[in-house]
């Protein structure tokens, strides 16, 4: 057969084979799949406002700084970013499979006896084509472009939680420091109550128990600083380590922080089926999900033929003044039949098909997990809010009590029993007010981290 009609056989076989290829995969599942519910059982809707960006609701300049130091240099961030360009490398490299290939080699050598000497030489170019008659190398593209876009929703999704999980230490911190405040003011109101229950021992009006009584309950309180000061010094190392610093590297922009931050407004929260657009861990999951779709592709085209043109251009004879005057081309296709393997193609393909059930499974789980983070964030909301609203009546019904209490053992009125007790009921009302504020602020912050909020309300598209 001369080379016009091995041309034309070849080009019969490829529109032949390209007309019986399926598709590389089946369509993947995704957000249609899934059942969202039309709202949150319980209900929140911050007042509009604060800023662009969800953190920006409190108002806090420190904060603020945080957030922008821990986006611009946290490592998990540039760790992610990293891999995304690796991603992005890779859908590059799988293209280039698509375009013809071309190398170049060359050599020399001589050979000398007594009587002569040789030098010869040649040179080739080498070309090949796939013809991707299988679809394999279009099933590699995609599978590699799902996985630079879940590299690219990683990314966002470090910067959610980076965000997140700065605000959240800004929050212990801002709570500690109003329990060392706390601490404080206690200190010298049992120092007060103290000295009175002295001088009235000194005066016989009061036993020596009372004394006792009085300085247990300061030592008690005085106990607390060590554990509130290591726990200000956890918030302050982790809030160094999220912005990419040493730890102590942010002490000297977050000592004012004696008050728990006040939310003032934010974004919208959004509705549960927001959560398949902008929850990026979610969309990380509806990528590997395409991505094992083509990976069905992949091993389905192992059923299908390949073809391959290969070219071999060569110059020269052997000898150096034969190098251009001479050269030969060589042109040929290698078409590769499956025919039989015991099953092996067919298993593996059963075995991309189950892991791509896996997928889903996952993406599914993923999207059931967001939506309770952001349920429970909803129901802490409004359980701290409600919470608060009590505390703070606590608080007054409680100086009311002491005050009376104290006026009353002055008087010889009441025991110092009395007014310790009604002391200590002041101070675990003004610890548990710092503390459910805290829980408050920490639950806002949970539930923009669980709606995705953390770029606002539309999640920027990957590029692959």
């Amino acid at each position: 057969m001369n080379r016009k009609r091995a041309r034309a056989a070849v080009t019969l076989l490829a529109a032949t084979a390209l007309a019986g290829c399926a598709a590389t995969g089946p369509p993947a599942r995704g957000p249609a799949d899934l059942a969202p519910p039309a709202e949150f059982n319980a209900q929140y809707r911050p007042a509009a406002g604060g800023g662009e960006v969800w953190w920006q609701g409190f108002a806090d300049p420190v904060l603020d700084q945080l957030v922008r130091d821990a986006l611009a240099d946290n490592l998990d961030v540039a760790a992610a970013s990293a891999r995304l360009r690796a991603a992005r490398s890779l859908v590059n490299a799988e293209r280039s499979d698509l375009l013809p290939s071309l190398d170049a080699a060359a050599s020399a050598g001589g050979e000398a006896d007594s009587d002569d000497s040789r030098i010869a030489g040649s040179a080739g170019l080498s070309a090949q084509l796939d013809l991707d008659l299988s679809g394999r190398l279009s099933a590699e593209v995609q599978a590699a472009a799902a996985n630079a876009a879940a590299a690219d929703y990683f990314l966002s999704d470090q910067r959610r939680l980076v965000a997140a999980a700065v605000a959240a230490q800004y929050i212990e911190l801002r709570r500690t420091g109003a329990r060392l405040a706390l601490l404080e003011e206690s200190t010298e109101l049992q120092q007060q109550t103290l000295r009175i229950v002295t001088l009235r021992f000194e005066a016989g009006l009061s036993a020596n128990l009372d004394v006792r009584r009085a300085a247990a309950d300061l030592a008690q309180t005085r106990a607390q600083l060590g554990l509130l000061q290591l726990a200000r010094a956890q918030a302050g190392h982790a809030l160094a380590v999220l912005t990419g610093d040493t730890p102590g590297a942010v002490e000297d922009y977050v000592a004012d922080t004696a008050a728990i931050p006040s939310f003032l407004g934010g974004p919208p929260t959004g509705v549960p089926a927001d959560l398949l657009r902008r929850r990026a861990d979610i969309l990380v999951a509806e990528a590997r999900l395409v991505e094992a779709a083509a990976q069905i592709g992949i091993e389905r085209s192992d059923l299908r033929p390949s073809l391959v043109l290969p070219a071999d251009l060569v110059l020269g004879d052997g000898s150096l003044g034969g190098l251009v005057s001479d050269f030969f081309l060589t042109l040929g296709a290698s078409l590769d039949l499956p025919l039989f393997d015991g099953g092996r193609r067919r298993a593996e393909i059963a075995a991309a098909e189950a892991e791509a059930d896996a997928r889903f499974y996952e993406y599914r789980l993923t999207f059931l997990n967001a939506l309770a983070e952001a349920e429970n964030a909803l129901v802490a909301i409004d359980a701290y809010s409600g919470r608060n609203a009590e505390l703070r009546q606590a608080i007054e019904e409680s100086e009311t009590a002491f005050d009376q209490s104290n006026a009353l053992y002055r008087e010889g009125l009441a025991s110092l029993f009395d007014v310790l007790d009604a002391q200590r009921q002041l101070i675990a009302s003004r610890q548990s007010l710092i503390d459910s504020e805290a829980d408050l602020a920490a639950s806002i912050v949970s539930l923009y981290a669980a709606t995705g909020a953390e770029l606002g309300p539309q999640l920027r598209a990957p590029k692959t």
